[in-house]
């Protein structure tokens, strides 16, 4: 294996053909990362050649792990190689200035830019994300994407260990303040040294961009208050998404629904999901048209999507503002106990709406999409989320990813879905590891005859099916007669 210093250096023509550093910065930063490795250099150099990034920091993290000066697992690992990282990372007023040179050109080339550096930099680590499984299913309402999430590290029992007999701090708060940033990172919250935030102004209050170092879809970026507050859906709220689309019109942005069970993992932060992608409920068409009095202006209608989901489409921003904020207010209050919709139970309120928008041209667009979180003793986990016979595949919160069209699911299913595929296969009985889907094999037998050759293939389009189906459960108004009706009867209710 070649030396600490030889390995060091290729990083370090990694960060010069990057553009991270200068030509003029070599010798600091290769003393620089000597340092941090805690590495005396050898007198017996080797040349290494041009290698990936993956590559160069797993050697030197190995090379660390072998001298002792990190310990073994996978948290360590990763604190080790963000802090090497941190040292070829440019200071946040660099970056920010480059942001800007780049948005006088145009929004989208500061993205552009913004995004590869966020690669370059290992804060989004490509090789991790390369490792998820995707495929598209072609449904009812057009094609959904599937995603088996193999990017964000599995917990490591050695890490775990550590933790509890690591002093506890809340600083940072949670892993979307601000105060991330160039923080070193510890047992239980991730090494932030490569990352870098850019200042946002949405309806007049200070938010930051970034992007998610998991990437579940292209330029995935998260928009977040400068304040640790929690999540709210509110008027404020439809006017920053409409601010951030204003911003950069090439991007789509949309909030988690702000109540347990129906929002996203982190409701104690204020914050926006976007990035440059269309998901297959944004392609999906109005199929009801619907009018709201004193909006004549603005197009509104019911899109045909599993979920219930109100269109508004028009030229001004405040007019569809002032028309969200309406509806939702009229969402909040409202019950209809034929259809299991109730506005609270027992003081809890139980009606949010998960809202998108995104420009068509010059027009702006906001998908605002009914939740109610409500709980049933047959449905503990929630009426609208996905129901128990789905769980072997889906159990977890259907939050605004979801929503669009995109599947996270389990990173335990790419293990299971491979012991599915032999037992299909070979006609064996399921073993223990992959009981939970013995019902769901059973069906899937009575369907298909499968062969080595079929069997990824069929697989694939049946968990397809079941998100799909999984979708059809979190809708509030079912696609059916009674539901359209249902729903009509809401839409009637808004006023101005």
């Amino acid at each position: 294996m070649a030396d600490t210093l030889s390995i060091i250096k290729a990083l370090v023509a990694y960060a010069v053909s990057a553009q991270l550093i200068t030509e003029e910065d070599r010798t600091f930063c290769i003393n620089a990362l000597l340092d941090i490795a805690h590495a005396v250099p050898s007198e017996d150099k080797v040349d290494i050649p041009e290698m990936e990034l993956p590559w160069i920091l797993g050697s030197l993290v190995e090379d660390a792990v072998k001298r002792g000066v990190i310990e073994d697992d996978t948290e360590s690992r990763d604190i080790f190689d963000t802090r090497l990282m941190a040292a070829l990372t440019p200071f946040p007023h660099e970056v920010r200035d480059r942001f800007r040179e780049k948005y006088a050109v145009s929004p989208q080339a500061a993205t552009e830019w913004y995004y590869s550096f966020s690669k370059a930099t290992n804060y989004i680590r490509t090789d991790r994300i390369k490792k998820d499984r995707k495929w598209i299913y072609e449904g009812k309402y057009g094609a959904l994407d599937i995603t088996i999430n193999l990017a964000k590290p599995e917990k490591d029992p050695k890490a775990i260990a550590k933790a509890r007999k690591t002093l506890s701090t809340n600083y940072p708060a949670c892993q979307l303040c601000m105060e991330n940033e160039g923080y070193a990172g510890r047992i239980g919250h991730p090494a932030r040294g490569n990352h870098r935030l850019i200042p946002l102004e949405l309806n007049g209050e200070d938010w930051f961009l970034q992007y998610s170092p998991y990437s579940y879809y292209s330029e995935h970026c998260i928009a977040f208050n400068s304040r640790h507050i929690p999540m709210k859906v509110d008027r404020a709220a439809f006017r920053k998404l409409l601010d951030f689309v204003t911003l950069f019109p090439h991007y789509f942005i949309g909030s988690n629904a702000d109540l347990p069970i129906v929002g996203g993992s982190i409701l104690s932060h204020d914050h926006f999901q976007g990035g440059r992608y269309e998901f297959a409920m944004a392609r999906a068409e109005v199929e009801e048209e619907l009018n709201f009095e004193g909006y004549e202006d603005v197009r509104a209608g019911i899109v045909a999507w599993p979920m219930s989901v109100i269109r508004l489409r028009g030229k001004e921003a405040d007019r569809l503002t002032d028309l969200a904020d309406n509806i939702l207010k009229a969402w909040r209050a409202y019950s209809d106990p034929s259809v299991f919709v109730f506005a609270e139970t027992d003081g809890e309120p139980h009606n949010t709406i998960t809202p998108i928008a995104r420009r068509r041209g010059s027009d702006y667009e906001l998908d605002l999409v009914l939740r109610n979180n409500i709980t049933t003793e047959e449905h503990p986990l929630g009426l609208f989320h996905p129901h128990a016979k789905l769980h072997h595949i889906k159990k977890e919160n259907i939050g605004l990813i979801e929503v669009m069209g995109l599947a996270v699911l389990p990173s335990r299913l790419k293990n299971e879905l491979e012991e599915v595929k032999k037992t299909l296969v070979s006609g064996e009985e399921p073993k223990s590891s992959i009981a939970l889907h013995a019902e769901w094999m059973n069906k899937l037998r009575e369907k298909y005859s499968f062969t080595e050759d079929n069997a990824d293939q069929i697989i694939q389009n049946e968990v397809g099916a079941v998100f799909e189906r999984v979708l059809e459960d979190a809708g509030v108004f079912k696609r059916t007669p009674e539901g359209k009706e249902a729903f009509l009867r809401f839409t009637a209710s808004v006023r101005a």
